[in-house]
């Protein structure tokens, strides 16, 4: 008996998991990075209605 027709079988099965495992990896991935991109115009936004308010509340001071 001879393994080696079977472990060469075997390979490009064990090949396409592999490919599988990173494809759904680099999903994950790009998923995090998409997420961490929301998530900084989101602090980026609140910043600038903060500035935007701070500004409206000195103009209305200046009209009191």
């Amino acid at each position: 008996m001879s393994f080696l027709p079977t472990w060469s079988t075997e390979i490009p099965y064990i090949r396409q998991e592999l490919v599988r495992d990173r494809i759904q990896a680099l999903h994950s991935e790009a998923e995090h990075q998409r997420l961490v991109q929301r998530l900084k115009r989101v602090r980026r936004a609140r910043r600038q209605a903060e500035r935007a308010s701070l500004r409206l509340r000195n103009a209305l001071a200046r009209l009191a």
